[in-house]
């Protein structure tokens, strides 16, 4: 008979935002992410007590929702929320504007008819806050305060809460008070996210796992020439070494975990799982007896010592590792399935989605040959919830309910359980041994995310300097400020810091992380009552130029498209110019795009657009319309059209009578959708003369909701072609 161990792995992360110098923080995720995530899976679990899972806390995390429920510590959005509407200041109703729309726009904000209508109102992009500001009324603003903390609370507390739901239906028009209570829920909320885990973990319903105290890449910190192993061509930072910040930061971690908790925990999902052969004693020395990371870093490992991957006969066990008398038990996510949950089943129905994990648990059953497997599902517990419309609770109700009425079982012959590592472990003890470790992390099995851009060196480099400092003057220091010079100097070794170095991912809040990362730093030399380097007071992130991430490249010569929606020939569109559809960088990833390629050229007379669709966007296009502004000197038209694929083969030409105004000209069916969309139009009707600059935005909207823009900075300045257009191009 076969044993199935599904290990169900959730890690709940954030990291230290706080400045204890300040007693503040300055951003909100751990207070909003606490009245979603955090609380909901605890709350569906609860429902199945049949199904065991694992979740992994982050000491950073967990220190900060006691900050937090305590009211030690405020952030910046809490304070622009508790003030009262009628006193923001102008720079105060700019930042409203500007960050209290912070959610997922899809499942979060659109939803709810007067969250959506402020949406509208702002608009997508906004270049004056100040000036937006002035359109939105007391009650506007007061009306978003509240909705801002109102769409974050999740199915849990709202069920958990009636009043929530009340307040919810009604809609707008709120009053102080209606903020005050939604802000005093939200901190009982915070309160019970400890005591809702821990009663689970008592019940024996969960385990709880703990990472290094501020989430570093411990490799790194123990050497960051380990990062040569798995990618030599990077440049280097000057070496940092540190293991013994390695040590500090796992054992504290462990005693934090016992305080907080009651119980030490013996097992680690340590930061990004990322791992190294140096590590494994350290872990056995703080107490910890089992570690889980990605299936890439077995595959490498086993590559290594020259037995070939085989997965399904590799993966789904637990190994050996370490030396002996230190060995420790390892555990290898499923990427596939693990990737799913994350990145996949928000774009279908939950019953798909439920589905297809059942689909692929039972392939991996059939295909695993040993008769005890554990399948390791190991993900964000958080983040992911925002991509479902309503946050994941059916889904995960489906997932839950199909272990509690053992739907994977195939009578006698397959009994699989929903467990926690721990006792999927005892079940299933390892029969391999593991003699070699990769040294990598989850994200392609290297340590690329957090080092060898020079933003990232930089960072590294500024922390190692405030270190050798520390190491030459603590043992000077009063004990209460050497104590707070360390744990400042622990929260900048913290990976998300350099998470957003460099140009892997992007997020409007990348100054602030930069600030954070310097603002620790300076905390340091502060507590060591030294003066900073000036170097911490220079940003270490940096903006692109406009150019590189919304490149347009214009046209070389007149082209004369034939406006039937195929490509008639391969010098059709020759010459023509072009504009960047890749969106900007995202935080994790990159939503699907509408267009693979925009095109656009002209002859002397006639102004031709192309349009080449994304194959992933073709249930989207139905709900989907294009709005073509062309600004010239002295008039400004739009050109309408739609995308689904029935729709009517024209497009409406409209002429601006005064801002957002617009007066509709006429049609024009000098357009066509086939296997790609191409238009045109006469520079005549635009008003336009040879030779004569005009500004070009594409935006799409989306039930009226501007969702994507082209080129996404700012508008695209052509030339009307004159009679000498080719040979002022003409090249040698």
């Amino acid at each position: 008979m076969k044993n199935v161990h599904v290990c169900l792995f959730w890690h709940m992360h954030q990291p230290y935002y706080t400045d204890p110098v300040a007693g503040s923080a300055s951003m909100p995720w751990v207070r909003l992410h606490a009245t979603k995530a955090y609380y909901d899976m605890a709350y569906l679990l609860e429902k199945f007590p049949a199904v065991r899972s694992t979740f992994n806390f982050t000491p950073s995390l967990l220190l900060q929702l006691q900050e937090i429920g305590a009211g030690t510590v405020r952030d910046l959005f809490l304070e622009y929320a508790q003030r009262p509407a009628a006193d923001l200041t102008a720079e105060e109703k700019a930042f409203l504007i500007q960050h209290f729309f912070s959610a997922n726009w899809a499942t979060m904000v659109r939803p709810y008819p007067r969250y959506h209508e402020l949406l509208v109102k702002r608009g997508i992009e906004v270049h004056d806050l100040q000036r937006v500001a002035r359109q939105f009324s007391t009650q506007d603003f007061l009306d978003l305060q509240v909705w801002h903390n109102l769409a974050w609370f999740g199915y849990g507390t709202v069920h958990q809460y009636p009043r929530l739901a009340a307040l919810r239906s009604k809609n707008r028009g709120f009053t102080e008070e209606d903020k005050q209570e939604v802000l005093a829920l939200q901190r009982v909320a915070v309160q019970e996210i400890v005591p809702l885990y821990r009663q689970l973990m008592e019940q024996g319903q969960v385990e709880l796992t703990t990472t290094p105290f501020f989430h570093p890449i411990l490799p790194l910190v123990i050497d960051t020439d380990i990062n040569r192993r798995a990618r030599p061509d990077l440049p280097l930072p000057s070496r940092f070494r540190a293991p013994e910040d390695a040590e500090v930061q796992l054992q504290r971690a462990v005693e934090f975990h016992h305080k907080t908790f009651g119980q030490p925990p013996t097992g680690l999902w340590p930061s990004e799982g990322s791992v190294c052969p140096e590590l494994l004693p350290i872990l056995h020395r703080v107490g910890l007896r089992w570690l889980a990371t990605d299936e890439g870093i077995l595959a490498r490992s086993l590559e290594t010592i020259g037995r070939p991957w085989h997965r399904h006969s590799a993966l789904y066990q637990p190994y050996r590792a370490g030396e002996t008398g230190q060995e420790l038990t390892m555990l290898f996510r499923d990427r596939d399935i693990s990737d799913a949950f994350g990145f996949v089943y928000h774009k279908t129905t939950p019953e798909s989605a439920a589905d297809d994990v059942l689909r692929r648990l039972r392939s991996i059953i059939h295909d695993a040959p040993q008769d005890e497997v554990v399948i390791a599902i190991i993900l964000d517990g958080e983040n992911p919830w925002e991509h479902y419309h309503d946050g994941g609770e059916r889904f995960l109700s489906l997932l839950y309910q199909a272990f509690t009425k053992h739907e994977l079982n195939q009578g006698d012959s397959v009994h699989v359980h929903a467990s926690t590592v721990s006792d999927a472990i005892a079940a299933a003890p390892p029969t391999q041994h593991l003699p070699y470790l990769h040294s990598g992390s989850w994200i392609n099995q290297d340590f690329k995310i957090w080092i060898g851009h020079q933003e990232d060196n930089r960072g590294w480099d500024l922390l190692g300097h405030t270190r050798t400092r520390l190491v030459d003057v603590g043992q000077s220091l009063p004990p209460e400020r050497a104590r707070a010079a360390w744990d400042e100097l622990y929260a900048a070794e913290g990976s998300d810091w350099f998470w957003w170095y460099g140009d892997d991912f992007d997020t409007d809040f990348k100054p602030e992380f930069d600030r954070l990362f310097r603002t620790h730093l300076r905390n340091v030399w502060m507590y060591m009552s030294l003066t900073p380097p000036d170097q911490l007071n220079q940003p270490i992130c940096t903006v692109a130029p406009h150019i590189e991430g919304d490149p347009v490249a214009q046209p070389h010569a007149l082209i004369t498209a034939t406006v039937d929606g195929l490509v008639t020939d391969f010098f059709e569109w020759r010459g023509a110019g072009s504009i960047n559809t890749q969106p900007p960088l995202g935080a994790m990833w990159k939503a699907d795009g509408l267009f693979t390629a925009i095109q656009f050229g002209w002859s002397q007379d006639q102004l031709f657009l192309r349009f080449d669709p994304d194959d992933a966007s073709h249930a989207r296009r139905s709900g989907i319309a294009v709005d073509v502004t062309l600004q010239g000197p002295q008039q400004t038209f739009r050109l309408t059209f739609s995308l689904a694929p029935s729709g009517s083969e024209q497009f409406m030409l409209s002429q601006a009578t005064g801002p957002e105004t617009w007066q509709k000209i006429g049609p024009y069916r000098s357009i066509c959708r086939r296997t790609i969309l191409e238009l045109a139009i006469p520079w005549k009707d635009l008003h336009l003369e040879q030779e004569q600059d005009v500004r070009m935005s594409i935006v799409a909207l989306e039930h009226g909701l501007e969702v994507a823009r082209y080129p996404h900075q700012r508008p695209a300045l052509l030339t009307v072609p004159g009679p000498e257009f080719e040979a002022g191009l003409w090249r040698v």
